[in-house]
């Protein structure tokens, strides 16, 4: 998952640019190509979990599409170094999917992704007895159906300690009456990689999860198989198709049974530009874009997408004013292709970062979840 940043502005900017243009831009090319057959999730009985923010854009399209969605879950609760939570779902959030029949799962993250904070909690016993406490009380204070960890930036040598903690958490929760799961940053081996940048990757990102521990212990783990690049990396796809697929079959091997397996899959896209501001200068800049504010940007730039059918996904760049830009685009056809990876290794389900980023076309695949 992605924290929420103060937009700089440049992104202010461009977001206020391309406003006007969005409607039009629903009229996507690339989708309305192809012929999109309704997919009737319940038929595969598939777990469709759907992470939400607490603004309009994830809001509006929860409460527009919650007969399809099985679990919500807003990214809207931190926890301190301390183990106390804070946060807050909102209402609509809250009586949309009571509607629907949708399950109320949100997130505990460490704030900011914060490494010596979420540190702190696991090593401390005092911060991790107000931890356990702090979850229970969430959970029944909230009417809440479970709760999902968010936790990374995750160091490799807190590896064990997360286990035992989230142990310890799961039976917490499980008492107070909630399902207790993890989003877990994946990873395709157990190799650091020859380079500074995957060292860290793996060392505070991808390494620190024992998949097979935690799948014993919690009742899924949510597979983070998106944010493959970011705005930190080259460009490339946000979760290219055999990349997904390579990750899947490593945490397979490690022993996971499908049925605890949520499949990560993305319904942003990524747009590298140049940007400038008085302290840092000009540079490259990237970062998470929704599907309809990208293609306003595009059409405005005459630009045109080619599909890549190795990484499942549309590519495109452009140039404005001399200087090239460039984007991976997640859409209704990228999506369909990589929810073809939960039914070939019959998994739980699937976890789609963000709601209200998504092609609106993708609702047109997804059937009504059976509840």
């Amino acid at each position: 998952m992605r924290t929420p940043r103060r937009p700089s502005p440049i992104r202010r900017a461009i977001r206020a640019a391309t406003r006007a243009a969005i409607v039009p831009a629903l009229r996507c090319a690339m989708s309305s190509a192809l012929l999109l057959t309704p997919i009737v999730a319940h038929a595969q009985r598939l777990e469709g979990l759907w992470y939400a923010r607490n603004n309009d854009e994830s809001v509006n399209s929860f409460v527009a599409n919650a007969a399809r969605i099985s679990i919500v879950s807003p990214q809207v609760f931190s926890m301190d170094s301390t183990g106390v939570i804070r946060g807050s779902i909102s209402p609509r959030i809250v009586e949309a999917a009571k509607k629907n029949g949708v399950k109320l799962v949100p997130l505990v993250m460490n704030p900011g992704f914060d490494l010596a904070a979420l540190h702190r909690v696991l090593n401390d016993a005092t911060a991790r007895a107000t931890a356990m406490r702090s979850l229970a009380a969430l959970c029944r204070d909230q009417h809440l159906d479970g709760i999902q960890f968010d936790f990374e930036n995750l160091h490799v040598s807190d590896r064990d300690v997360f286990t035992a903690f989230t142990r310890e958490a799961t039976d917490s929760v499980h008492r107070a009456g909630c399902t207790l799961s993890a989003a877990v940053v994946p990873r395709t081996d157990d190799d650091r990689g020859p380079l500074p940048y995957h060292q860290w990757m793996y060392d505070y990102w991808r390494g620190a999860y024992d998949y097979k521990a935690l799948a014993d212990t919690l009742d899924f783990l949510s597979y983070m198989t998106y944010a493959q690049h970011t705005s930190g990396s080259t460009p490339g796809p946000v979760a290219g198709y055999p990349w997904m697929e390579a990750s899947i079959k490593y945490v397979l091997a490690a022993g996971v049974p499908p049925r605890k397996i949520s499949l990560g899959i993305p319904s942003y896209s990524d747009y590298w530009y140049p940007g400038y501001n008085v302290k840092t200068g000009s540079r490259s800049q990237a970062s998470d874009i929704e599907y309809p504010r990208l293609r306003a940007i595009m059409d405005s730039a005459h630009a045109k997408a080619t599909w890549d059918d190795t990484q499942k996904a549309w590519f495109a760049q452009w140039p404005r004013n001399g200087v090239f830009e460039l984007a991976w685009i997640e859409d209704a056809r990228a999506f369909k292709a990589k929810l073809e990876l939960v039914r070939k290794y019959k998994l739980r389900g699937y976890s789609v970062w963000l709601i209200g980023t998504e092609d609106p076309a993708t609702w047109n695949i997804l059937g009504p979840i059976a509840k």
